[in-house]
């Protein structure tokens, strides 16, 4: 139960009073709020002012670094420019250098091809007179070859005559010798009598043809590839005994004549050997063996 007077004034007094009260705690929170709001943000500027700081230390010591690093870049770039204009004058003093023995040898080149070139025309010019030389003593030889080639015409027609007149000798020499039979019934080719006759018929080259002198002795005496042991020569009656040795047999010939073909086969032949004797002497003949120049095996 309200036990205060209802008195107006004294109800604008209390509601006064209640809204100052109201206020002043209004006012002072709200100065409150304001004194926290500059403490933090006191707080907030001494913190960037700390950052700040720390940023500008580190830009400090990195702008440092970067300052050593540029520097020594640029004491490593100015050796390296160093080192390569060293090197740049190096190469140029060897490039004149080369150059200059490039120069000399050139010089030396042309003065050798000089030399040789000199060497050269002396050398054509000698060869150039041997040349002359050498034709006019081809000339000379060719002038007395025409001369010789006029003897030698001459003397071709002179062999001409010689041999026709050989060949006229041979025929005649041929148409004198015999054909006959020999001891074995086989038609004999033609027979030399003396040496004459048997050098034509070694020009007629029918046959091959071995010449012998032999005397009686108990040992054969080789005559081309058979051997011959005379045993008896009979002057008086002309007549002879002969063995004849071939393919290791014996073939004995009796009472056989001058110039009679004295035919025998050998092994290969197929035509018969021939012995003729031209000469019968005390126990000795003159003769030859006629041997074919074809050996065949007989049927």
């Amino acid at each position: 139960m309200n036990t205060q007077p209802n008195n107006p004034e004294t109800q604008v007094v209390a509601n006064s009073s209640a809204r100052t009260g109201a206020g002043a705690w209004l006012a002072g929170i709200a100065l409150a709020g304001v004194v926290a709001m500059g403490g933090y943000q006191l707080y907030r500027n001494n913190q960037l002012e700390d950052q700040i700081a720390r940023m500008q230390s580190a830009n400090m010591t990195e702008l440092s670094q970067l300052k050593q690093t540029s520097a020594a870049t640029a004491a490593a770039t100015r050796d390296t420019l160093d080192q390569l204009n060293d090197q740049l004058r190096q190469t140029a003093g060897r490039a004149d250098q080369a150059a200059n023995q490039a120069r000399s040898n050139a010089a030396a080149v042309e003065k050798r091809t000089r030399s040789l070139l000199s060497e050269l025309t002396d050398q054509q010019k000698a060869r150039a007179a041997e040349l002359d030389q050498t034709i006019g003593s081809m000339r000379q030889v060719a002038d007395a070859n025409a001369a010789k080639v006029g003897e030698v015409a001459t003397e071709v027609g002179t062999v001409k005559e010689v041999v026709e007149t050989h060949k006229t000798q041979l025929e005649t020499a041929l148409a004198d010798l015999k054909s006959v039979r020999g001891d074995l019934g086989v038609q004999s080719g033609l027979i030399a009598t003396n040496g004459k006759e048997l050098a034509a018929l070694r020009e007629l080259g029918e046959r091959n043809y071995y010449e012998f002198n032999i005397g009686k002795s108990d040992k054969a005496q080789k005559v081309g590839n058979i051997q011959l042991a005379l045993r008896k020569a009979d002057v008086k009656r002309s007549k002879f005994n002969i063995d004849v040795i071939a393919d290791d047999r014996k073939i004995e010939k009796k009472d056989k004549t001058m110039n009679e073909p004295v035919q025998f086969y050998v092994q290969g032949a197929r035509q018969p050997f021939e012995l003729v004797v031209n000469k019968i002497e005390k126990d000795r003949i003159v003769g030859y063996v006629a041997v074919p120049k074809t050996m065949q095996a007989r049927r």
